[in-house]
């Protein structure tokens, strides 16, 4: 039986994954209690979407600081307020291996690829969908997986796949790929709040799902 986990979530774009998430919780089909949104951009739109919902919204930039002091105060503000699970939805800053390590096993990553391909430094959003293209690829999808030094490289906890089809264009592949992020978040969430999953969540290369294949449990 699922219990309410406390969730954090990063965000730095648009936020639609993240009001996606929050719907989902406010109707009672996600076992997640928002305990912080915190923004790395000042004018990222994701930071209204997140006060309109009624969310707890931090805005603390990356820029122009020192990053040690940076992850000192999330984690201060996350574990201030209980967060369990740290969500990156859409999160484009690399973070402090200091805080890596501190959340080693308790924080999860949204990427809009089949990891290992076309993840890491530089690889997010349009330029991962162009490269999918631009590579023939017959097919494309997302992953959630654990957030680790390697940017992208965590292990993976859950993926899904969508064809890719000949007229396709980065865009089409944004708005296939959206609902399928947001199910895959919230399948990851809810196996942690289950227990399916522990908190936290530290897999041997052994243990850890394969790449390329959608757990099957779900």
């Amino acid at each position: 039986m699922a219990r309410t986990l406390t969730i954090g979530v990063l965000v730095s774009g648009e936020g639609t994954t993240l009001d996606a998430l929050a719907e989902m919780a406010a109707g009672g089909h996600l076992p997640a209690q928002f305990a912080l949104v915190v923004a790395d951009r000042p004018h990222a739109p994701a930071i209204e979407r997140s006060r309109v919902r009624g969310l707890p919204t931090l805005v603390l930039p990356t820029h122009g600081g020192d990053p040690e002091i940076w992850a000192a105060r999330l984690t201060s503000e996350f574990e201030s307020r209980g967060v369990e699970l740290v969500v990156l939805a859409g999160f484009l800053s690399i973070l402090p291996a200091s805080w890596v390590r501190h959340w080693r096993g308790r924080a999860i990553n949204l990427h809009p690829s089949l990891l290992p391909r076309y993840g890491g430094p530089g690889m997010y959003g349009r330029k991962v969908h162009e490269a999918v293209i631009a590579g023939h690829e017959r097919t494309t999808g997302a992953t959630v997986h654990l957030v680790t030094d390697d940017v992208d490289g965590g292990p993976a906890i859950v993926q899904d796949r969508i064809p890719v089809v000949p007229d396709d264009t980065p865009e089409t592949l944004r708005e296939r790929l959206a609902p399928v992020e947001v199910a895959l978040l919230a399948l990851a969430i809810r196996r942690f709040a289950e227990g399916v999953l522990p908190l936290p969540y530290v897999v041997s290369d052994a243990s850890a799902p394969r790449r390329g294949e959608r757990d099957a449990r779900g």
